[in-house]
């Protein structure tokens, strides 16, 4: 279970309407993301190429914390969130988390409501969530050196035994090694992970 999926339901109550997640946002491409806006909502915003425009990504990308859509600043020159409250969108709240001291990826997240404006106390508990996601996701992809070193190998064509013998330990640590690789990065098998890692700079 993605660390995402392990939080939706908690995330669904506070954000009916919908919402989007994005965990540790690289060059241009988030770790691992959760997108639960309306199907229509998605399919306009990209048909009508907001984000270009979206004062809400903005906002993400040049602030820290917490704000509600209704206290944003930047232009809107397309209506973006006008657009929204066509969809039912009518409400929202705007996370974006830097881990201080951290490697400066980004997490954040857009959450909505149909009915109401969001409490004090819900802005602060969608902060909270994405800290925590952000701050495991950072744990969960964390590769020990000796995992990076197996998986490297085996990303070069070497054989369980080839590299046991390059590493002079047994078949069954280097399994061991292989096996965390996985399951740290998501993936179903070993060449899934080492081309996961190479697409995140880790290897």
């Amino acid at each position: 279970m993605s660390l995402l999926s392990g939080h939706e339901e908690k995330i669904t109550d506070l954000a009916p309407a919908g919402f989007y997640i994005a965990l540790r946002v690289g060059f241009s491409f988030p770790s691992e993301e959760l997108n639960r806006l309306p199907e229509t909502w998605i399919e306009f915003y990209t048909r009508s190429g907001f984000v270009v425009d979206d004062p809400m990504m903005k906002w993400v990308y040049a602030n820290e914390g917490t704000t509600r859509w209704s206290d944003i600043d930047a232009p809107d020159p397309r209506n973006v969130l006008g657009a929204a409250v066509e969809y039912g969108l009518c409400f929202g709240v705007l996370v974006s988390f830097v881990e201080e001291g951290g490697s400066g990826k980004r997490s954040y997240g857009n959450f909505t409501r149909s009915d109401r404006q969001f409490t004090d106390e819900e802005v602060q508990s969608l902060h909270d969530l994405v800290r925590q996601m952000h701050v495991a996701s950072g744990q969960q992809l964390a590769l020990t050196a000796a995992e990076i070193q197996a998986l490297s190998l085996q990303s070069q064509g070497l054989r369980l035994k080839q590299i046991a013998a390059e590493l002079d330990i047994s078949i069954s640590a280097v399994k061991a090694r292989l096996t965390n690789a996985k399951r740290k990065l998501g993936a179903q098998t070993p060449s899934q992970a080492a081309s996961i890692a190479k697409s995140r700079g880790i290897l």
